[in-house]
């Protein structure tokens, strides 16, 4: 089963095996009718009916539809931080150039493959109020949980900075990538992971 939201993001979270299925089934109708409609189009309604459930399903859950987008957000980040980990339990600690490249890659291959990511990835669609709710703030901060043990750095603001400037560069790149090739411009990819490499390098090394 796909990672259920955290319950801050949801109206009611799920108690039953039951009911978190059904809030899967929500969320994946979800991003399959964000790639068939885009944001503006997508309603409660249509997703209730793709997804098989009463409305009144949807709305035991979220308020609307950006409450929704939200959660699907939160559980897309869930996912990207699940595969790096995974990823890198594989290698050995401290090549953080190898790090680097697990976390690219596979955010490369969620815009590429994941339904519904290519509008909400981690939340840039959808504003969620104060900035440390922002979304490439979000990474940021599990990419300093996640890397700071992996790479055997302290977790401390200077590596939160760090990461957060890294996020926002690749981020807008990545974007720049997609929009002048569908599956993402190899050159402007390769030229965003050199230049990732050389602003780290200052902290990392």
């Amino acid at each position: 089963m796909k990672t259920v939201p955290h319950a801050n993001s949801l109206r009611r979270a799920p108690v039953q095996r039951r009911s978190a299925e059904r809030l899967t089934r929500i969320l994946d109708a979800c991003a399959d009718l964000l790639d068939e409609v885009g944001y503006d189009a997508l309603s409660t309604r249509a997703v209730a009916q793709r997804a098989g459930v009463p409305i009144g399903s949807v709305y035991r859950f979220f308020g609307n539809k950006r409450a929704m987008a939200d959660a699907l957000a939160q559980r897309n980040l869930d996912h990207y931080t699940a595969r790096v980990t995974g990823r890198l339990r594989e290698t050995g600690g401290g090549d953080w150039r190898g790090a680097m490249d697990v976390v690219l890659d596979e955010y490369l291959a969620m815009k590429r493959t994941a339904p519904g990511f290519s509008l909400v990835d981690f939340g840039n669609q959808i504003p969620v109020g104060s900035g440390h709710g922002e979304p490439n703030t979000r990474v940021a901060d599990r990419l300093t949980a996640l890397l700071s043990s992996y790479l055997a750095r302290n977790p401390d603001e200077e590596l939160r900075r760090t990461f957060l400037v890294a996020v926002e560069t690749a981020d807008a790149l990545v974007h720049l990538a997609f929009r002048v090739a569908p599956e993402g411009d190899e050159r402007i990819i390769e030229e965003t992971r050199a230049l990732l490499r050389a602003y780290l390098a200052r902290v990392l090394d």
